[in-house]
């Protein structure tokens, strides 16, 4: 069993390339699909974002610094790459207060690109998904190979890793949650982040166990399925030719745990599987049911929505494709590149 992210098994066995990803910020961009539109009245200013190198809680907080706000008027729906170009709403509640000059924003490596008005404050994962065009340099391997598990991922997917990103530098985040569960004080943010760190990992640990079996996206017996485009899951139920045509359509996907209090609501063949893989790491999985955490589901397939390609040169690939809210472009590009 996978005991890091790094050694997490790949769908399509080992990569048919190396390449250098994100040489400049350029190279990684990504935009953000909020899927509706502004109100266009209310107190809050709707706010389309370019940052480059910059971290979105500093661009928030920075916003607010401008518009002469408590940093709690702001919201965002999504925290985005800093190594990146990311455009991106926020929002800034002025409640009665003109907009400012937002083309006067003192950063240089932060633009407003478009200001509206908006009823309501942004909320954390309030967003339809993310659209990514990343550029890999110094291509080294099989073009030809290459082609074979980018159509393989365009109609399969890939496994809905949670990314590296969520574990902190080195690794960092499991290790500080294991201390925090020992009865290190940490404040309401970081426990949060700790918190989700824990969970993430028992969810790629399954997955990395149901890839090894190459059934990270067929059906077990007992499975839970999870909706697409939706926090929704429903099952277990037998396995039958409905089932089988959403499942082939995108409609529904094998999920597994975000671990919490209780039992995980799979049952026979998904169900010991889950368990016996949180019982490797009781630890993490005690600490968050002792939090309680509730027991939910996270999809174990993603499916990458209009895949292009192309070749900028012999040395140099661009891949563009858009995910939902809260997937990650780096465990596509992984099944990919070394």
């Amino acid at each position: 069993m996978a005991t890091t992210e790094l050694e997490l098994p790949k769908a399509y066995g080992v990569s048919p390339l190396s390449a250098e990803l994100r040489r400049t910020p350029e190279d990684f961009r990504v935009d953000e699909i909020l899927g509706y539109d502004a109100d266009g009245e209310g107190e809050h200013a709707l706010l389309w974002v370019e940052k480059r190198g910059a971290n979105t809680d500093w661009v928030a907080r920075e916003l607010a610094r401008f518009a002469g706000v408590s940093p709690l008027n702001v919201g965002y729906a999504g925290l985005k790459d800093r190594h990146a170009v990311t455009r991106q709403a926020f929002t800034v509640q002025l409640a009665g207060k003109p907009d400012p000059d937002w083309s006067a924003f003192p950063h240089d490596d932060v633009k407003v690109l478009a200001s509206t008005r908006h009823k309501r404050k942004l909320k954390r994962g309030a967003l339809r998904g993310n659209r990514f065009v990343l550029v890999l340099r110094s291509v080294q391997g099989d073009h030809a190979h290459a082609e074979q598990v980018l159509l393989a991922i365009a109609s399969r997917g890939v496994p809905n890793y949670f990314g590296e990103q969520r574990f902190g530098r080195e690794g960092g985040n499991l290790a500080q949650a294991r201390a925090m569960f020992a009865g290190r004080r940490v404040d309401r943010e970081k426990r949060s982040i700790l918190l989700s760190a824990a969970r993430s990992h028992i969810f790629n640990s399954v997955l990395a166990e149901r890839v090894e079996r190459d059934v990270w996206d067929k059906p077990l017996d007992g499975e839970i399925w999870s909706l697409a485009g939706s926090r929704s899951w429903f099952g277990p139920e037998p396995f039958d030719d409905t089932l089988a045509t959403r499942l082939a359509q995108g409609d529904i996907h094998p999920s597994g745990p975000l671990w919490g209090q209780g039992e995980p609501p799979t049952t026979a063949v998904a169900g010991t599987l889950e368990r016996q893989v949180a019982a490797t790491f009781a630890d993490l999985a005690e600490g968050v049911a002792a939090a309680r955490m509730e027991q939910e589901r996270r999809p174990l397939r993603l499916l990458p929505k209009e895949l292009h390609w192309r070749w900028l040169d012999n040395e140099t690939l661009e891949l563009s494709f858009e995910l939902p809210a809260g997937a990650y472009a780096t465990v596509v590009a992984r099944e990919l590149i070394a």
